[in-house]
């Protein structure tokens, strides 16, 4: 078939798919809270854009849990710990564990490195309280084994349904909870590196199924 030109291809899919970033970056970031009511004429003004990109936005993180729409009435921002949460969070831990599985077998003595650095920068960021860091070394981590499994299908679920849980992870790394996310990861990459996927698996499964809300809300200030 021809190759259509560039006049003939319209701009709607770009602009739904950077609204629908957008939206799904300020949730996660918690810049629009859990529970709070999103206005599509607001929404417009903010993001520069008509209205169908913005419902088509709000239709695509309806399906990925992070808002509720009421048709005719609202569109909020889901809770932390919603309906939608519960059901992604085996999900996400049971793709997680795929991810690990199979990526073991080939990781090599220099990706073993590279996750303890990552490590190592998630640690100093819960302790100089930079939760952004924190989030952005722990999706380093566990992305490691995404990459290196290859598996397009696992990255796809993932890319669905792992911001329902960054947001928890976000609280849980504002809060004294925090302290127990490097010892996981510590024997995550302990099994690893002795190249045990059960036990690195089992690690995994922990991580995920127990990412829940932070018990204690105090947030870590720096030391």
């Amino acid at each position: 078939m021809p190759v259509p030109s560039a006049e003939s291809v319209g701009s709607q899919p770009l602009l739904r798919d950077r609204a629908f970033l957008l939206l799904r970056t300020a949730i996660v970031d918690g810049v629009l809270e859990p529970g709070e009511q999103l206005r599509e004429q607001e929404l417009q003004r903010w993001l520069g854009v008509s209205r169908t990109p913005i419902r088509e936005a709000l239709l695509r993180l309806q399906a990925a849990g992070l808002v509720e729409m009421s048709p005719g009435r609202s569109t909020v921002v889901t809770e932390l710990e919603s309906a939608a949460t519960r059901d992604a969070r085996p999900v996400v831990a049971a793709v997680h564990q795929i991810a690990v599985r199979e990526a073991l077998p080939h990781l090599t003595p220099s990706h073993i490195r590279s996750l303890r650095d990552r490590n190592a920068r998630f640690a100093a960021a819960l302790e100089a309280g930079d939760v952004d860091a924190a989030l952005d070394a722990d999706h380093a981590l566990h992305a490691l084994f995404v990459d290196v499994a290859g598996n397009s299908v696992v990255a796809a679920v993932l890319d669905q349904f792992s911001p329902l849980l960054r947001r928890l992870a976000r609280a849980r790394f504002a809060s004294h909870d925090a302290a127990n996310s490097v010892a996981e990861h510590d024997a995550l990459i302990a099994a690893c590196a002795a190249g045990d996927a059960d036990e690195a698996a089992a690690v995994t499964a922990r991580i995920w199924t127990h990412l829940t809300p932070p018990l204690d809300p105090g947030t870590r200030r720096p030391a």
